[in-house]
């Protein structure tokens, strides 16, 4: 057990949000983001909460706008089903035959089909809710960082649980994003399950172990890649790291993930 950095003969297991010092209750401040030590409470520099910022969440729209294109562009069931040629699902979707047949391509497009309006509705719907919480406060280039690894882990789960079904949609992805934001609220020190996020995530898990035809292997491979991406970050925070080598760590991290893809395939 820690002790305090101010009083040595108090224990405790609470540690200031912002520098990482171990704080007895005498010294905990409350904050937004958890609890701070006096010298940290002091601190005039502004919080950046996860609403706190203002910048548009760019990323976010983009990605909403890039599955509806193509969802328009499926048609009912693909492009040029009803006239003999391949459909968009049989060159696109995840599908493990194919991808061990070098349709590598595979684990990055399916994350941008889906199989019906509700489908892409509700897909669309959570990423624009987490969009909105996210990208602001992390930043527009590690939201689509995290976003990326997590369509790649969600497609290596699928892949591993269920190889030979054919799988398309965002919700690995968006389970990675689920699972960022739980890590960075943690870090923030805030309980996740006390929060939107964390019922969010209970509820999305329960749903997909309880309705047939759902990727359950995409969607915890999604958000496990996500927390794992979050999680990057917020240690090369912690331990300053300059903002290229971040974002390089992360990048690497995407390449591994889809790599495993297509080996397990």
């Amino acid at each position: 057990m820690d002790t305090c950095y101010r009083h040595p003969n108090r224990e405790t297991g609470v540690h200031c949000s912002n520098c990482g010092r171990a704080i007895c209750p005498d010294c905990m401040t409350p904050t937004p983001v958890g609890m701070r030590c006096p010298e940290c409470s002091r601190d005039r520099t502004k919080v950046r909460t996860l609403r706190s910022t203002s910048s548009e969440p760019i990323v976010t729209y983009v990605l909403i706008a890039i599955n509806v294109i193509v969802f328009l562009a499926e048609g009912r069931f693909g492009v040029g089903s009803q006239s003999g040629g391949s459909t968009l699902y049989d060159k696109f979707a995840l599908f493990g035959p194919a991808v061990a047949d070098g349709d590598y391509w595979r684990i990055a497009t399916s994350g941008f089909l889906h199989a019906g309006f509700l489908h892409i509705l509700f897909n669309m719907y959570l990423l624009f809710l987490l969009g909105q919480m996210l990208e602001p406060a992390i930043g527009s280039l590690r939201f689509a960082l995290i976003y990326t690894v997590a369509l790649f882990a969600g497609s290596l789960g699928a892949l591993i649980v269920s190889p030979d079904s054919v799988t398309v949609g965002a919700s690995g992805a968006v389970f990675g994003l689920m699972g960022a934001a739980a890590v960075e609220l943690r870090a923030r020190g805030i309980n996740p399950f006390e929060t939107n996020i964390g019922g969010l995530i209970i509820f999305n898990l329960i749903f997909s172990f309880v309705f047939s035809g759902i990727s359950i292997g995409g969607h915890i491979g999604g958000l496990i890649g996500g927390a794992a991406a979050g999680f990057l970050f917020l240690q090369a925070d912690e331990r300053r790291l300059p903002r290229e080598a971040a974002l390089g760590l992360s990048v690497a991290l995407a390449a591994v993930v889809a790599a495993a893809a297509v080996s397990v395939a």
